[in-house]
């Protein structure tokens, strides 16, 4: 093997072994804060018992008791929505893709506004407020669902991720095909469906965050090295 080479490997492996941290590192904050929005979410509907669970959207719980805890949540699910999409733009290699982590930042932003604006009826005492809070919502929504569309659709192009394609992608669009059946079909105990599309989409963002905390690219990278001619 020649002298420089041998000088250069451990440098390369240096190198790739820090870029590739990314991932994992970004993909364990992002489960962190899926779990802290899941868990908050999940409490709230046994602690609001002023609320019926089964009509009331989630939405609901952002006001009166432990409203502070709930917004508290979607910060943090919007915090997981940027690391997410920065962890797998910085770890995919061969599907490397800007789009996904805009619309999950969108998507983030979007929460936000939800949280912070108010959530009463559109014919109440707040209209605008109310109309900029569905509107953030029903962007929230489009934006990261898409951005599960689309990220799961570029696993296809990554051979280390490509195993991981097909699950990504059945559950993304499922997850989108639910949320068009309760913004347009649904009628009746529309709290208890919106809840069921945002567990499928929580499911799927802990999901990817799990997987991203697996640094596969890395070692995909380093056996390269390895290999390497002498």
């Amino acid at each position: 093997m020649d002298a420089s080479f041998r000088l250069r490997e451990p440098v390369m492996k240096l190198v790739l072994s820090a870029t590739d941290l990314h991932g994992p590192r970004l993909g364990s904050l992002a489960l962190a804060g899926v779990v802290a929005f899941a868990s908050v979410c999940l409490l709230a509907q046994f602690a609001r018992d002023d609320l019926d669970w089964m009509r009331a959207p989630l939405s609901s719980y952002l006001r009166g008791e432990y409203g502070w805890v709930v917004k508290s949540a979607y910060f943090a699910l919007s915090a997981a929505l940027g690391l997410l999409g920065l962890g797998y733009q910085r770890t995919l290699a061969a599907a490397r893709s800007s789009i996904p982590f805009v619309l999950f930042v969108v998507g983030g932003m979007a929460l936000v506004v939800t949280a912070l604006a108010d959530s009463g009826s559109r014919s109440g005492p707040h209209p605008v407020e109310s109309f900029i809070h569905n509107l953030s919502a029903a962007i929230a929504f489009f934006c990261v669902t898409m951005a599960m569309l689309i990220q799961a659709w570029r696993f296809r192009a990554d051979e280390a991720w490509r195993q991981r394609f097909f699950l990504a992608f059945t559950l993304a669009v499922a997850c989108f095909i639910a949320l068009l059946w309760y913004a347009f079909l649904v009628e009746h105990f529309r709290g208890l469906v919106q809840k069921t599309v945002i567990a499928m989409i929580v499911s799927w963002l802990a999901l990817a965050s799990s997987w991203l905390r697996v640094p596969m690219p890395a070692v995909a990278h380093e056996r390269d090295v390895d290999e390497a001619p002498p």
